[in-house]
């Protein structure tokens, strides 16, 4: 029987949903939004404020950490905050969810939303510009900055791939959503590094730059960046694959329609899995797909159909595109 005192001493990291009877392939989804910030963020949260303790940086009752968020870093920062005795303030944008932004002011912490860049950044430079002025004005600010962090993808070398390998000895190809890509390097760090043969294919959402190209409309939050991720190691990425924003929700609606409530980025994650598996069925690899966060907090946008029509029209989630392929 767990019995814990802290909140981020729960975490399930061994269950996985069979996705074969809804995609038609095989596919091992492992679900990472089973703990109390309801993502695989409270992980890399986890790291960078206990390396920032020992580092001396943090003081209870003193310092405020602030962190720019599209939203479940954010709530894990709350979290952690909240237990600890820090104080903690999310820079977001108008593309967080309201429901991650209650969560994040339900546990004690303050939201800034920035809600249209400066004249010369987008909203993630605008977010990142307004958390240094911040840090500038203020010696109790403490920022991690996940985005150069090395403890946002350590969290993922130490635990989420590990257990993967643990749970899947004969694992050929894992499948891992980009955003600040703290996840996709330490996952595909601890496979080079033990010599393991996996086949790293990082899935990407259409119009971000991570990857490199010119950055577009991105609506729903989680993965994607408009400037190159300073983690990001391509050498160590087998393949990358992109998916548009219809095709999430498409997918997130066929999963829902089978009893799973997944968020935006594991949508993504599953349709990009599914695009390669289609073209790789052949071999019938051993598959597993990461799902950061479960889809509770979406069902605002990517569940809530006026906010899809106005979005992405009308037609969006027209019967013959959620039934294709199930």
């Amino acid at each position: 029987m767990p019995v814990i005192s802290v909140p981020h001493e729960f975490n399930e990291e061994g269950l996985y949903v069979d996705l074969q009877p809804v995609v038609g392939h095989s596919l091992f989804l492992k679900c990472e939004g089973f703990n109390f910030a309801g993502s695989i963020k409270l992980k890399a949260a986890t790291e960078m404020v206990e390396a920032a303790e020992r580092d001396g940086l943090l003081t209870p009752g003193w310092s405020i950490l602030v962190e720019s968020s599209s939203g479940n870093l954010g709530v894990a920062l709350s979290m952690l905050a909240a237990s600890k005795g820090y104080g903690f303030l999310c820079v977001t944008d108008s593309r967080c969810t309201l429901a991650a932004r209650r969560l994040m002011e339900a546990l004690g912490s303050r939201v800034h939303v920035i809600a249209k860049p400066d004249a010369d950044d987008d909203l993630l430079g605008a977010r990142i510009r307004y958390v240094r002025a911040l840090c500038a004005s203020d010696e109790r600010y403490v920022w991690l900055d996940q985005y150069i962090n090395a403890g946002n993808w350590r969290a993922h070398y130490r635990t989420t791939a590990p257990t993967i390998a643990h749970h899947f000895p004969a694992l050929d190809v894992l499948f891992v959503g980009a955003g600040t890509t703290g996840t996709l390097m330490g996952c595909a760090r601890y496979f080079r590094q033990c010599h393991r043969p996996v086949t790293i294919v990082a899935v990407d959402s259409t119009g971000s730059a991570t990857f490199g190209g010119t950055p577009g409309r991105r609506m729903i939050p989680g993965l994607g960046t408009s400037v190159r991720p300073p983690l990001l190691d391509e050498s160590l990425v087998t393949e990358v694959i992109h998916v548009e924003e219809t095709d999430t929700i498409r997918t997130c609606h066929r999963l829902a329609r089978s009893g799973f409530l997944f968020g935006g980025s594991t949508g993504t994650v599953v349709s990009g899995a599914m695009r390669w598996l289609e073209e790789h069925d052949a071999s019938a690899p051993t598959a597993v797909a990461i799902a950061p966060d479960l889809g509770e907090r979406y069902l605002d946008t990517i569940y809530q159909a006026t906010w899809l029509h106005e979005i992405y029209g009308e037609n969006v989630l027209n019967s013959d595109q959620l039934t294709a392929g199930f």
